[in-house]
């Protein structure tokens, strides 16, 4: 069954429509936020409010095509607000996350095909996504993670195109800038991206 027909089916009466649509997304919603802010505790918070934010709100929904562009605008715009709220948006320095991951980098048995394990690796990545400008994280995410196509990041993010495009380029290449400092190689990001 299509999101648009539990939609449908839940604005008849159907609440269990409603619990397929957050068993269906409330995973994808959660490590989109965890992404974006870094933080576990933080994301279920805002997963927990998008989906209270859904319940209240699907029947304004006019087009159920663009549930998806709609249901990550909806938790991108939580994200924003929260690092507004919080004042936490992350202003981490190069050089901070280099002491982080220094004894990691450094190993001479950094072998990332055997040695390095997941969670080390995902953090890496998590801290070097945190380092970047955030127009840039929220569009690499959208797209390496949640898999959306770019015509969706800029129907949900409310922006040009070519805006989203650019961003994405911006982002990739400053993440690259990131790695290459830590000495992390395309093969070792290849198991995370």
């Amino acid at each position: 069954m299509t999101d648009s027909q539990l939609i449908e089916k839940y604005l008849s009466g159907d609440i269990s429509s409603f619990n397929t649509l957050v068993w269906r997304w409330e995973k994808k919603i959660y490590n989109f936020s965890y992404r974006f802010l870094g933080d576990a505790e933080t994301s279920k918070d805002i997963t927990q409010k998008v989906f209270i934010r859904l319940y209240k709100n699907l029947d304004k929904l006019k087009d159920r095509s663009k549930f998806s562009s709609w249901i990550y605008q909806i938790t991108a715009n939580l994200c924003r607000d929260e690092l507004k709220s919080s004042k936490r948006k992350r202003a981490l320095s190069i050089e901070s996350i280099n002491e982080t991951h220094k004894n990691l980098v450094e190993d001479e048995n950094f072998q990332p095909d055997e040695e390095v394990n997941q969670m080390q690796l995902r953090s890496l990545i998590k801290d070097a996504l945190q380092s970047i400008p955030e127009e840039q994280r929220i569009v690499i995410i959208m797209k390496e993670y949640q898999g959306l196509k770019f015509v969706e990041i800029a129907e949900a993010l409310g922006e040009p195109l070519n805006t989203v495009k650019s961003r994405m380029y911006y982002g990739l290449n400053a993440l690259r800038k990131v790695f290459k400092r830590w000495n992390i190689n395309q093969e070792a990001l290849q198991y995370e991206m």
